[in-house]
């Protein structure tokens, strides 16, 4: 969750200030952890409508409610409650209602699980009794974009007037798209490098994996992630994936430099969120903002700045992975599990990355282009198919999460939440797939029933 950032702080006018920024985030491993966030769509049980801010059954009472009952603290703005806080845990509101968990960073993806479980369990008895439900899906499968309720969050105000103007899909990626991410951890410049193009090659095998997105407008829209779909259509200057990160000399500055030359969104002045006008930040940098001449950014105006830069790959104090279909409970925490075998155990890192390292940039933005429509079909350099590369890699993740030995209760470790990822790659239909499947069969042509099949319920991986 972004936050306004504080006043009277010290004003920022060299770049190498801001890459000594972002190396502050180097953690040493026993301070790794991983943080996972989720996003789902509210609806009215009665007719399946999105769920309007404002309301006896609206948003808002959700988070008074979640507030009054289980201690969260609220975060208003212009008086309005539009999130909540509970130490490193916060619940906040995406452009079209989306509800998301924005998870604490966590040392075990059991802890995860159970941090998920909690927040479902808190949500349900307010749900019941205002008659409203969520869904776990990548992208609204009934409703248009024009009966999608606006939040009433300055940032989202600019934004809805900016994006327009770059892609002809961006109002859809705010009111009609929902994610799961997770967030890691690295040690040094060159941890993060190599973490950073292991998680950016392997975006569209995530993308492949988690497609779920198959609807839109009460009917099939041609594609299995149509929410990665609507990234490639959103903003040029801001989205996709990064091809500067593979080359040899990527770092903190090359970063840096890149999220100087993108536009700004919006700057934070006496409470309120003002049009930036697209001017890139490196010009606030060297003082030269056409109506502020002479005004330089704090550190925080820079960190919100980045909070508006939307790669596949995300680049803070930790990298964010950006590249899944939100789904139901059931899968969340095999996106987390997934990255924390890659990622935190050397030897995974170094298999992954050579299963991968020999493609040239032309073929990774094919496979890229691809992977909304073909999924797990997507073609690859040397013949296969992304399915089969999915299968090589979790197998690797699982080896991993064992050398880990991160055990829950019972005795089991993490790889249990890589089940459902195994069975999707070993059947070769993607979450996707099984609701086209049941769109053309029992559900008789209608999207109606994904509500209900689909609606979030605690869950609870088991060993075996």
């Amino acid at each position: 969750m972004a936050h306004p950032p504080a006043h009277g702080a010290t004003p920022i006018t060299r770049k190498d200030l801001l890459v000594a920024h972002l190396e502050t985030g180097c953690k040493p491993r026993d301070r790794w952890r991983v943080g996972t966030e989720h996003e789902k769509f509210g609806f009215r049980k009665a007719d399946l409508a999105p769920i309007p801010y404002e309301g006896p059954a609206g948003i808002r009472v959700v988070l008074e409610e979640m507030a009054r009952r289980f201690d969260w603290e609220p975060v208003l703005e212009q008086g309005l409650p539009i999130a909540l806080k509970r130490g490193a845990e916060a619940i906040t509101l995406e452009p079209g209602g989306q509800l998301e968990l924005s998870g604490a960073p966590l040392k075990t993806i059991h802890q995860t699980q159970a941090e998920i479980n909690r927040h479902l369990d808190q949500l349900a008895p307010i749900c019941q009794e205002l008659g409203i439900a969520f869904l776990g899906i990548g992208a609204q499968p009934r409703w248009s974009r024009e009966a999608v309720p606006w939040m009433p969050k300055g940032r989202y105000r600019v934004m809805r007037d900016y994006l327009p103007t770059r892609g002809r899909l961006g109002l859809d990626m705010m009111t009609r798209t929902a994610t799961v991410q997770a967030n890691l951890d690295f040690s040094s410049e060159g941890d993060m490098r190599a973490k950073f193009r292991l998680a950016l090659a392997l975006q569209p095998l995530i993308t492949a994996l988690f497609a779920n997105s198959p609807f839109l407008d009460g009917r099939p829209n041609g594609f299995l992630s149509f929410r990665s779909e609507i990234w490639r259509h959103t903003d040029p200057d801001r989205c996709g994936w990064l091809p500067f990160v593979f080359q040899d000399n990527f770092g903190f500055e090359q970063y840096v430099d890149y999220a100087l030359d993108a536009p700004m969104l919006f700057l934070y002045r006496k409470g309120q969120y003002l049009p930036a006008g697209g001017v890139p930040f490196r010009r606030f940098l060297e003082g030269r903002l056409p109506d502020r001449p002479g005004t330089y950014p704090t550190l925080a105006e820079w960190d919100l700045h980045l909070t508006t830069l939307f790669p596949d790959v995300r680049l803070k104090h930790y990298l964010e992975t950006r590249g899944a279909d939100a789904g139901n409970s059931d899968r969340i925490c095999a996106l987390p599990a997934l990255w924390k075998g890659l990622l935190y155990d050397a030897q995974a890192l170094e298999e992954g990355w050579q299963l991968v390292a020999d493609w040239t940039l032309e073929e990774r933005n094919a496979i890229h282009a691809d992977v909304p429509r073909l999924g797990l079909e997507t073609p690859i350099p040397g013949g296969g198919t992304l399915g089969r590369l999915a299968l090589r890699v979790l197998e690797i993740a699982r080896a991993s999460l064992h050398r880990q030995q991160e055990r829950n209760a019972v005795g089991c470790d993490e790889s249990i939440y890589l089940d459902k990822l195994f069975h999707i790659a070993e059947s070769g239909l993607t979450p996707a797939q099984r609701l086209l499947e049941a769109y053309h069969t029992r559900w008789n042509g209608s999207v109606d029933p994904v509500f209900r099949e689909e609606e979030f319920e605690t869950f609870f991986a088991k060993c075996g």
